[in-house]
């Protein structure tokens, strides 16, 4: 008797020693488990969450958003298809914007209610050169406001285009018969905006540096005995 008292005095204090140990690996793996969960929180709000608010932001570009409220009707604004290319911060390109709409008036009707949004939201007319670099038809005007320039162009509507290339003979068989052409009417409107640092229209050329190899010198002659030829032997 007086043997197996010591033995369940042992026998309790390791099971009392085992219970502490498995409350510490629970209290351990708890802790594990809030630094791993403070750790991703972290990463969420200082991580991922301002690079979905650039990703968002670089989509939303506010020039098109300008561009959204411009007072023109709705008949001027018809099939818009935006597009858009380099850097809103000019990172290697400048952004460059295109935004392409169908308009159910003429060419005259729809320059005059587009020239009437661009002034009233500030633009300036800007009377350059290279406005538009290559004859075209229909009408073209240039812009400024801040620090962006704007190309409005106002052309046939693209029906007609389409069909000016379906009358043309080398795309139809010989044998086929000219369709009849239907009604269009109405133009289109393209509109470029840049910003103006990168536009380099109606800025001056860059100065070319001087060649480093330098002129060369016209010789002189000079009275320096040297010079003087040696008299030939009598």
């Amino acid at each position: 008797m007086g043997e197996e008292a010591p033995q369940a005095a042992g026998k309790a204090g390791e099971g009392l020693r085992g219970a502490r140990d498995e409350l510490r690996n629970k209290m351990r793996t708890q802790r594990r488990l809030r630094v791993v969960t403070l750790l991703s929180l972290a990463v969420v709000v200082l991580v991922l969450l301002p690079v979905l608010f650039g990703l968002r932001s670089a989509s939303n570009d506010p020039v098109f958003g300008s561009l959204d409220s411009l007072a023109v009707p709705s008949w001027a604004a018809q099939q818009v298809r935006d597009n858009g290319s380099g850097s809103r911060w000019c990172f290697i390109d400048c952004r460059f914007r295109e935004r392409i709409a169908q308009s159910s008036k003429p060419i005259e009707d729809t320059t005059a209610t587009y020239t009437a949004a661009l002034k009233k939201a500030g633009w300036s007319s800007w009377k350059v050169s290279e406005c538009p670099e290559t004859p075209i038809q229909g009408t073209y005007s240039c812009w400024k406001r801040d620090e962006f320039t704007l190309d409005l162009w106002v052309r046939q509507p693209e029906c007609a285009v389409d069909q000016v290339a379906a009358q043309d003979a080398v795309t139809l068989p010989s044998d086929a018969a000219t369709p009849e052409p239907k009604k269009c009417v109405g133009s289109t409107v393209s509109i470029h905006v840049q910003n103006a640092i990168s536009d380099t229209r109606g800025k001056p050329e860059p100065k070319q540096d001087k060649p480093l190899t330098g002129e060369t010198p016209v010789p002189t002659l000079s009275d320096d005995p040297l010079l003087t030829p040696t008299p030939a032997a009598s």
